[in-house]
C-alpha cells in the first residue's frame, strides 16, 4: 500500500482508539495492532506518529495490552525511541510504561535496550518525554535486574538535577525513580555521589505529602546502610521536618 494510504488508515484508526473502549476492543479484535506495530517503522514521520499514538490508545484496555506486547513490539518501540520524532518518541515511552504494568515486561524491555534511550529522552526531551520516559523508567526500576542499568545509563544526575528544579516541572516524577534506585547499594552512592543527599532533604521539608513520605523512603535506605550517609543526611537538618512527618504524616509516612 501506498504510504498516504497507511498514513490515513493509521489516522483514522487513532481517532477512532481515542476515546472509545469499545472500538479499542474491536480494532484490536480485529487484528490491527500487528499492521501497527509495523508501522512503527514506516520512514514517514506522521505514519510513525499516528501508529504510536493509536497503539498508545489501545494499551490502556487490559485485554488489549496483552496482544499488543505479544505483537513484539518492544523493539519497534525502542526503534522510535532512537529517531528524531519528538511525538512518536513521547509516545513510545508512554506505551513502554503502559505495558511495563506487566511484570514479564518490566525484564523484557530493560533487556531488550529501552532504558539508554529512555535516559536520553529523559536528558533531552521536552517536558511531555521527560515526564513519560520518567514514568517508564519508574515502571522499569521496580524489577531489580533493571536499576543497575538505570543508574548506569546516567539517569540519577538527571533525577537529582530534576528534584533540585522546581522550574523544570518533573520533582513528582524524579524522587519516585530515586526512591526506587535507593535500594541498591549502587543506587545510594550514585545518589550520594550526585548530590542527592540534598535534593531528597529538600523534598522532605518543602514537599508534597507524597514528595516528603517517598523522600523520607528514599533517606531511611541510605541511613540504615550506612553510618556515614546518615551524617551526611543529619548535617543537612532533616530532623525537624522528619518529626513534623512523623507527627502529621499517613501511616507510612510514620513508619518511614
Amino acid at each position: 500500500q501506498s504510504i498516504g494510504s497507511q498514513t490515513a488508515a493509521a489516522e483514522e484508526l487513532r481517532l477512532l482508539a481515542k476515546y472509545n473502549m469499545e472500538s479499542q476492543v474491536m480494532i484490536a479484535e480485529c487484528g490491527a495492532i500487528a499492521p501497527l506495530v509495523f508501522l512503527l517503522y514506516s520512514q514517514d514521520k506522521k505514519t510513525q506518529e499516528n501508529a504510536g499514538t493509536a497503539l498508545l490508545d489501545l494499551s490502556i484496555n487490559d485485554e488489549n495490552k496483552c496482544r499488543i506486547a505479544e505483537a513484539y513490539v518492544i523493539e519497534p518501540l525502542i526503534h522510535i525511541l532512537k529517531t528524531r520524532n519528538s511525538e512518536a518518541k513521547e509516545n513510545s515511552a508512554a506505551t513502554l510504561f503502559s505495558l511495563s504494568v506487566m511484570e514479564e515486561y518490566k525484564a523484557k524491555s530493560g533487556r531488550s535496550g529501552a532504558i539508554c534511550p529512555l535516559v536520553e529522552l529523559l536528558g533531552k526531551g521536552t517536558l511531555r518525554g521527560k515526564k513519560d520516559a520518567a514514568t517508564a523508567l519508574f515502571n522499569l526500576s521496580i524489577f531489580h535486574e533493571n536499576k543497575a542499568s538505570i543508574i548506569q545509563a546516567g539517569a540519577v544526575k538527571l533525577l537529582v538535577e530534576f528534584v533540585m528544579d522546581p522550574e523544570a516541572g518533573m520533582i513528582d516524577k524524579a524522587f519516585v525513580v530515586l526512591a526506587n534506585l535507593s535500594m541498591t547499594p549502587e543506587g545510594r552512592s550514585t545518589i550520594c555521589e550526585e548530590g542527592g543527599i540534598p535534593a531528597l532533604a529538600e523534598v522532605v521539608a518543602f514537599g508534597s505529602q507524597r514528595g516528603k513520605e517517598t523522600a523520607a523512603a528514599a533517606l531511611l535506605h541510605l541511613c540504615i546502610n550506612s553510618q556515614s550517609y546518615s551524617s551526611l543526611v543529619l548535617q543537612e537538618g532533616v530532623v525537624p521536618p522528619l518529626v513534623a512527618l512523623s507527627q502529621s504524616g499517613t501511616l507510612r509516612a510514620k513508619e518511614k
